[in-house]
């Protein structure tokens, strides 16, 4: 197996920066949409010989060092009894939304054997088919939410903030339960044979640092802690956007990979008080420009990293349609090969 990415986190230096995409296995790929005409994403994610084969995609196509299973963060909301559809060009929509206590209560606990195929997916990945690490993942209280107070996507949160200050005690109480289902789910994810986990709280952005440490931080501590106690040699990553503002109450939590998107400065981590190994933070934008231009900012990346001392190499958020799959194996193979140089330079230096 390729271990670069797992060797990065545990501090046994590689000597080349791994690199993944997020959404690496998705829209972007020609093979992905031929098997999208036929199949939903969800009737993907039940059938793991399919799902197994869309996960290794990006990892066939592009080279990366990892591969995430390919699910939503959607995905275990049927273990705790709610039902969702995803509308194309809308996103996950929920006939109910949560607006009170009552609600809370009507969700269930976590039932493994409604995402069995989740299990099953990650068990063929991991024995028969990938050669580099796979990465299991949930979405954090917060962000889950999200969807379930607000009915689906939205781009100011007003409910879910709304809620958060003027109700705390429905709040704390929906936390509470999204908290044990994220717990369960990345422990069954761990169990089936995952390597790495990673949280995606990606709206979380839309809080306050205040907000964050009061309603949301103890949460995230006790799904991190729960989970690193049953699993303590599978890393686990946080990751959001335009989260740089809470940079500093992250790196308080006991993850392993801290991922920052390019709002933020891989350089300044350390000194914010992040001592984990960073991802990121290429802005996905530059994926539309050209390769010399791309260049440029990754030489910048890299360096930043090199001088982190561990680093991962990702997007800033996640692939988008536009993507050319090509631009996306080249620039696989410009990091490789310039972080080997970059890090072959550090060791030199050191001695």
């Amino acid at each position: 197996m390729n271990t670069a990415y797992l060797d990065m986190i545990r501090g046994k230096q590689p000597g080349v920066t791994p690199v993944w995409y997020m959404r690496q296995a998705g829209r972007s790929q020609a093979a992905y949409r031929k098997i999208k005409e036929k199949y939903t994403l969800f009737e993907i994610t039940k059938q793991p010989e399919l799902c197994a084969q869309v996960t290794e995609l990006p990892v066939k196509e592009y080279g990366v060092d990892a591969a995430i299973l390919y699910k939503d963060i959607m995905s275990p909301m049927v273990s705790i009894g709610v039902n969702v559809d995803i509308k194309p060009g809308v996103g996950p929509v929920f006939d109910t939304p949560i607006q009170r206590l009552s609600d809370v209560e009507r969700l269930h606990a976590f039932d493994p054997t409604k995402v069995e195929y989740i299990a099953k997916t990650i068990q063929l990945l991991t024995t028969e088919v990938l050669k580099v690490p796979l990465i299991g993942f949930c979405g954090a209280p917060f962000t889950v939410a999200s969807y379930l107070i607000e009915g689906g996507p939205t781009k100011n949160y007003n409910k879910t903030r709304g809620l958060m200050v003027s109700e705390p005690h429905v709040w704390h109480a929906l936390m509470e339960k999204l908290a044990t289902m994220s717990i369960e789910y990345l422990s069954m994810q761990a169990e089936s044979g995952a390597n790495a986990l990673q949280i995606f709280d990606s709206w979380v952005g839309a809080v306050n640092r205040n907000q964050y440490d009061i309603f949301i931080f103890p949460h995230m501590e006790r799904i991190i802690s729960t989970v690193k106690a049953r699993f303590p040699t599978v890393p686990l990553a946080m990751n959001g956007v335009g989260t740089d503002h809470l940079v500093t109450s992250w790196a308080k939590l006991p993850l392993d990979v801290v991922a920052l998107d390019w709002r933020s400065s891989l350089r300044d981590a350390a000194s914010r008080g992040v001592t984990q190994t960073v991802q990121g933070n290429l802005d996905p934008a530059y994926l539309l420009a050209d390769t010399k231009t791309i260049s440029a900012q990754v030489d910048t990346i890299l360096m930043d990293g090199v001088h982190h001392g561990k680093h991962i190499f990702n997007l800033g958020h996640g692939v988008f349609p536009e993507v050319d799959p090509e631009k996306l194996h080249w620039l696989t193979d410009y990091v490789h090969d310039k972080s080997r140089q970059l890090w072959a330079r550090e060791g030199t230096a050191d001695e």
